[in-house]
């Protein structure tokens, strides 16, 4: 007659660690891909580089970028950025990839900087 053995405590602990290490390892495969496909998109001219929406959003919306993400939105690449304003004012926009147009925006103090006469 055979003797059923159960694991030890040693066994299960490293199966376990194993196990974490596996899942904490997926989202970071996704990421890798989303940025050599960001990265592919912006070689092809399909999305502007970082620094031409950020000067946008810095000449139209004065204030430092604490926050920003890439991310692939219904069929197109949509920045998102966190903005904190001189007042404290913490403002929350969207802006297509491609063209930097304003998607969206969410805060206080959302009304973009008056611009001095005769520039438009």
């Amino acid at each position: 007659m055979r003797s059923l053995r159960h694991p030890t405590t040693g066994h299960v602990t490293l199966l376990a660690a194993a196990l974490c290490a596996l899942l904490l390892s997926m989202p970071l495969l996704a990421r890798d891909r989303d940025h050599e496909h960001a990265r592919k998109s912006l070689e092809a001219g399909e999305i502007l580089p970082l620094r031409a929406i950020l000067e946008k959003v810095e000449r139209d919306y004065p204030g430092q970028i604490i926050e920003v993400e890439l991310e692939r939105e219904a069929e197109r690449w949509v920045y998102k950025l966190k903005l904190l304003r001189a007042n404290g004012a913490l403002v929350k926009m969207k802006l297509d990839a491609a063209d930097a147009t304003l998607l969206g925006i969410k805060g206080r103090d959302i009304a973009p900087a008056s611009k001095p006469e005769g520039v438009r």
